[in-house]
């Protein structure tokens, strides 16, 4: 029935994490499809003189070839070069105006000097006749070049030359002007001629529009057409003028079609096929090399965030123009760069190329693209291995900016076989992307605090000895921070020769026995003056202090906001182990008693990672050096090797990935360290005689 029971529960659990896994991708792939630019037109980025990135464009159906703007305004502005605007010819204004003035003069008639009047009305009534206009009317048409107008004269019209009219000022001032009234000229001024003068050619609003609009709409917006099936451009063809038209027209005619709910429904489609099969690639890759991750929810959470968030980030480029950047701006290598710190180089290259393959779908699979993201993102991965000073990122940027620059450069060589010019836009670009990766120093923390990791610079900080819990040991328990600082030096130094992580060896080991500030006499390394509290205790009462310094330590870490991967040290320094001293004494001292175990046993766990083994291997023999009576090569090198050959026969390290040769490393850096520590010093010989006088330099 047990047995049931427990292929019950594997066959639960394995179908409980395939649910996650398809959940994941499916939930990745949705969020991802759903953020790719929707409009086709925005795409593309060409320009004359430069090849073709994209793939072969065959017409889908026909379309004409648009003229340019400026073909077209230099068209439209020759055809209103000859337009005629529409005016009527009112005489009913003549003889009005003429009648009013006639009335006028006969007023001042004893005034006037003889045939003034006849003069006057004679040069209006053939000034009518030609035509008057308004000023601002008549003063457009010679801006706009108007040579000619249209007058209608009741049910016929008729072109007349613009210069055979008047405005209304020109009427007024060729009367000023006219040398035979030039005497009177004081006199016109008193009758104020301008009252007399109106525009008899009145502006026919609705026929010159409508005519205007009927010769504009003579002009084609097309130069020719281009057939359904018919090729257009092919991937590495270069854009020519006559190409690049065709193109833009392509593209406006995309956008006046706007593609069908069909259409967009089969682009959505193949989008979420290509999308699912790489985030399911990255599943597998996962599943199969990096099992371990998927029961830390930290690092598939991290993962997924990462695919998701820059093909996103790129969508929202395509879609609106910040700034008119291009894609390039977005360091795509922050990516790698944190998967590489916090998991591994191997998984930080997969989840690069996924989110570059994926942003490539939004700039239609774009070839330049990938591969200067692919550079910058190997060139990212092999420059940084840890952040623990600001200059490591600088230097990182540094060479991801040339990366990009060298291979945006080579790039251009092989699609062009020739010089070109120096695109100094796109470099300003990739200069960006650099700066931009300096935000990895920074960000570290939010990327710390968001999915539960530590990095080195968090590590180094709370190596401090000034601060905090150290401080605070230092003082307490002076004994125990000088094993911890001992120990965390020995564990280092083996984390560098097997190429584990020595900063945070170094750090947990300053932390691993921090529950010993609850009870500091009750620990040989503190007690003075030959006082042993455990002299008024059984081996019980004894052992469980002891014990409760791994408890007492995980609380303290726990109150003071330690990382988890520091308390996880404090746990696994004694593993499953027993508190032997005491065991061995009560086992002496009770022959006939069946003892259980549980009582003298730490709550463990065993180690899990090479560096909790490491501290562990490193921990028991440096507390074991005090108690040896003659510090010799062999004495030492026989300790380590009992003890540590002990810990492997318990199995205190078959849950964690070290070998026989990390272990062989370790044991040999012990013996040379430990030999360092406990070396026996030279007696220096006594002099036979005082000499008189002290020795002059």
């Amino acid at each position: 029935m047990s047995t049931f029971r427990l292929l019950n529960h594997h066959a639960e659990h394995y179908w409980r994490d395939l649910a996650v896994r398809i959940g994941l991708v499916l939930l990745t792939t949705f969020v991802i499809v759903w953020s790719l630019p929707k409009d086709e037109t925005k795409q593309f980025v060409y320009d004359v003189g430069e090849p073709w990135h994209y793939g072969t464009i065959i017409a889908k159906y026909d379309f004409p070839v648009y003229k340019t703007d400026e073909a077209l305004a230099k068209e439209r502005d020759s055809l209103l070069h000859l337009f005629q605007p529409y005016y009527f010819y009112d005489s009913s204004i003549e003889d009005k105006e003429i009648n009013d003035l006639r009335s006028h003069l006969a007023k001042v008639k004893n005034l006037l000097p003889t045939g003034f009047e006849e003069a006057i009305t004679t040069r209006l009534h053939h000034m009518y006749q030609a035509g008057i206009m308004e000023t601002p009317n008549y003063n457009s048409m010679h801006t706009d070049t108007t040579k000619l107008i249209r007058v209608i004269f009741g049910k016929d019209a008729e072109s007349v030359p613009i210069n055979s009219v008047y405005s209304t000022m020109s009427v007024y001032e060729q009367l000023m002007n006219d040398p035979l009234l030039e005497a009177e000229r004081p006199l016109m001024q008193r009758l104020n001629l301008t009252d007399y003068i109106m525009p008899n050619l009145i502006l026919d609003q609705q026929r010159t529009t409508q005519a205007r609009n009927d010769l504009l709409s003579s002009i084609s917006p097309a130069s020719g057409m281009v057939m359904a099936g018919q090729r257009i451009i092919g991937q590495g063809d270069m854009v020519t003028e006559t190409n690049y038209r065709v193109l833009n027209s392509l593209e406006r005619e995309m956008q006046r079609r706007q593609d069908s709910n069909k259409q967009i429904t089969y682009k959505m489609i193949g989008n979420a096929i290509y999308v699912f099969i790489l985030v399911l690639l990255f599943t597998a890759y996962l599943q199969l090399f990096r099992k371990d991750y998927f029961s830390k929810p930290r690092c598939v959470t991290m993962l997924y965030v990462f695919i998701a968030i820059f093909p996103i980030l790129v969508s929202l480029m395509m879609e609106n123009s910040f700034f008119n950047f291009s894609v390039y701006v977005l360091p795509l290598a922050l990516a790698p760069i944190f998967v590489r710190i916090f998991l591994d180089s191997r998984t930080a290259f997969i989840t690069h190329m996924t989110i570059v393959l994926i942003s490539a779908c939004a700039l239609r699979y774009q070839y330049e693209f990938i591969v200067l993201q692919t550079v910058a993102g190997l060139v990212a991965i092999f420059s940084l291995r840890e952040i623990d000073a600001r200059s490591q990122v600088f230097r990182t940027a540094i060479w991801v900016f040339l990366g990009m620059c060298i291979t945006y450069f080579a790039i251009k060589l092989m699609n062009t076989g020739q010089e070109f010019e120096f695109d100094i836009h796109m470099y300003y670009h990739f200069l960006i992307n650099g700066v931009l990766l300096l935000l990895a120093y920074p960000l570290m923390f939010i990327v710390e605090k968001m999915f539960g990791f530590t990095s080195v610079i968090t590590l180094i900080e709370l190596s401090d000895i000034n601060k905090g819990l150290l401080r605070q040991l230092s003082e307490v328990a002076p004994g125990t921070f000088q094993h911890s600082i001992t120990v965390g030096n020995l564990a280092s130094e083996i984390a560098i020769k097997i190429g584990a992580r020595s900063t945070l060896v170094r750090t947990g080991a300053l932390y691993h026995d921090i529950g010993k500030m609850k009870n500091p006499a009750f620990f040989t390394e503190n007690q003075q003056g030959g006082v042993n509290p455990h002299d008024n205790l059984t081996e019980k009462e004894s052992a469980q202090i002891i014990i409760a310094h791994v408890t007492n330590g995980v609380k303290l870490a726990e109150e003071n906001n330690l990382p988890q991967v520091i308390i996880d040290f404090i746990l696994t320094h004694h593993g499953h182990g027993l508190v032997r001293y005491f065991y061995i004494k009560y086992q002496n001292e009770h022959p006939n008693e069946i003892i259980d175990k549980e009582t003298f046993t730490y709550p463990g766990p065993n180690p899990s990672t090479r560096e909790q083994a490491i501290l562990m291997m490193a921990d028991t023999c440096e507390a074991a050096s005090h108690s040896l009576k003659d510090y010799t090569e062999e004495s030492i090198a026989n300790m380590v090797n009992k003890l540590i050959d002990f810990e492997v026969n318990q199995g205190y390290f078959k849950e964690c990935k070290i070998t026989f040769y990390d272990i062989a490393v370790a044991k040999q850096v012990l013996i040379e360290r430990l030999k360092a520590i406990y070396h026996t010093r030279i007696k220096y010989p006594k002099p036979t005689t005082v000499p008189s006088s002290p020795a002059k330099v």
